[in-house]
């Protein structure tokens, strides 16, 4: 309609963002999956497989086509057409997207605490919200630079103004796609607990009567929401079988009520090697 490669470059990111909303509702509703022999650990992880997938389709559809686009247009001697359509599109666009990202804000707000945006994208365990986080700031760049490319090539008559505004957003899309490829392949490997949440779970551990210190300790996001803990803790020489039973139970309702998301616990019972034996 008018001529544009940034708006058609900024419709198929639109069309793109709403797959990828459908790819985190499948991948949401996936993994509330009941766990199988298969899978014994469950299907948590299948919400950083769909987030990871969403970096790829924001990369196969969104960046290539519009670098592809961007280039055709620049050896393009086609003109723009009814351009001020482009532009009041574009303006509501931006005005829509502006008050969609700052929803976005305002409820990573509620999780980020007091890490950066930087940590937050990088460290969160739940993968919707900085992906739509990224996106909602893809699609808000993406359409300013849509504007730009449209307005500069209104004002100088030159329509490569417009293909340098669809490469831009073809860059843009290139390199929030990365982002999200990166961090949702190490989710998809397995991430440990966050700092806190570990030393949440090292002093539930270390205040349980049986347990004389930790030996060693490791934890592994089996979802967002489920926490695999193992440990090995030291027991006193003299303990019994049952006591020592009993401890261990005692020690894993503890880091639940510290940590009500560390629903898998294997906590392995050693006799504390640095320490003498009683006599």
């Amino acid at each position: 309609m008018t001529g544009s490669s940034s708006m058609l470059a900024e419709g198929i990111h639109s069309v793109a963002d709403s797959g990828n909303q459908v790819l985190l509702l499948v991948g949401g509703k996936r993994a509330q999956r009941a766990s199988t022999k298969v899978h014994p650990f469950g299907y948590g992880r299948e919400r950083y497989f769909y987030a990871f997938v969403v970096a790829v389709v924001l990369f196969a559809i969104g960046a290539v086509f519009s670098i592809y686009e961007g280039i055709h247009k620049w050896s393009s001697d086609e003109g723009l057409k009814d351009p001020w359509w482009a532009v009041g599109v574009l303006v509501f666009a931006i005005i829509a997207e502006t008050f969609s990202f700052r929803t976005a804000i305002i409820e990573s707000n509620r999780v980020r605490g007091k890490q950066s945006w930087v940590a937050f994208v990088r460290r969160a365990k739940s993968p919707e919200l900085p992906v739509i986080l990224l996106e909602d700031l893809g699609a808000l760049l993406g359409l300013i630079f849509a504007l730009f490319g449209v307005s500069m090539a209104m004002i100088t008559g030159d329509v490569r103004w417009d293909a340098l505004g669809t490469l831009m957003i073809g860059v843009l899309l290139a390199v929030i796609s990365v982002i999200l490829a990166v961090e949702t392949k190490s989710l998809l490997i397995g991430e440990s607990a966050d700092p806190g949440t570990e030393d949440q779970i090292r002093a539930a551990l270390e205040n349980a009567p049986e347990v004389d210190r930790i030996i060693h300790m490791k934890t592994l996001h089996l979802g967002p929401e489920e926490l695999l803990v193992a440990a090995k803790i030291a027991v006193q020489h003299d303990d019994t079988a049952a006591e020592v039973a009993r401890g261990i139970d005692e020690a894993e309702q503890r880091i639940r009520e510290a940590v009500p998301i560390a629903r898998v616990i294997y906590l392995e019972p050693d006799l504390d090697r640095s320490a003498k034996p009683l006599t």
